[in-house]
């Protein structure tokens, strides 16, 4: 909080980065924006000029993320292809992180707007439900609906073996687009 005295805007921006920087889990844009005074939109405003400006942050739908940089790759990334039907999200992203995977993001190739990227950063169960319970509860169309199901996902994990047992997984329920 600021104690009665309002922060300017660079003042604001710097504190946003110090929290991001401290966070182990995404803070909501409400919640930096009670901590500051200022609304929600100022925050986003904010991150968007923080983001111009290089900073690593990350919005998610449970809010925003700092991206530390590493001095050395400790994850495995890959680039998953799926298909499934609306009702088999929570299905698809559960088995993911059941072995161990973070889902990064999800990425569909629209007609109009070529690729589209979203960021999800799921990595357990409980984050999962959030993130599903979210969509139903916003009634918002998974970018996989715009695609008839065909998405990808980038995920992460600590061993290639996570990947290609998830990989497995995925096959079994008749999820992973094999080439």
């Amino acid at each position: 909080m600021t104690n009665g005295k309002k922060m300017s805007g660079e003042e604001r921006r710097q504190f946003i980065i110090k929290t991001l920087k401290k966070a182990e889990d995404p803070i909501p844009g409400a919640q930096l924006g009670h901590q500051t005074e200022v609304s929600r939109q100022v925050i986003v405003g904010d991150v968007n000029l923080l983001k111009a400006t290089g900073e690593p942050i990350v919005a998610t739908s449970r809010g925003y993320l700092y991206i530390h940089p590493q001095a050395k790759p400790t994850k495995i990334e890959k680039v998953i292809a799926c298909i499934h039907s609306s009702d088999q999200a929570e299905e698809e992203l559960n088995i993911l992180v059941d072995h161990g995977l973070t889902v990064k993001d999800v990425k569909i190739e629209h007609p109009v707007y070529g690729d589209l990227t979203a960021s999800i950063m799921v990595s357990n169960r409980n984050e999962v439900k959030k993130f599903i319970e979210h969509i139903r509860e916003t009634s918002a169309p998974l970018l996989s609906e715009l695609t008839e199901g065909i998405h990808l996902h980038t995920v992460l994990a600590t061993e290639q073996q996570q990947i290609d047992n998830a990989e497995q997984a995925l096959k079994k329920a008749k999820i992973l687009v094999e080439s």
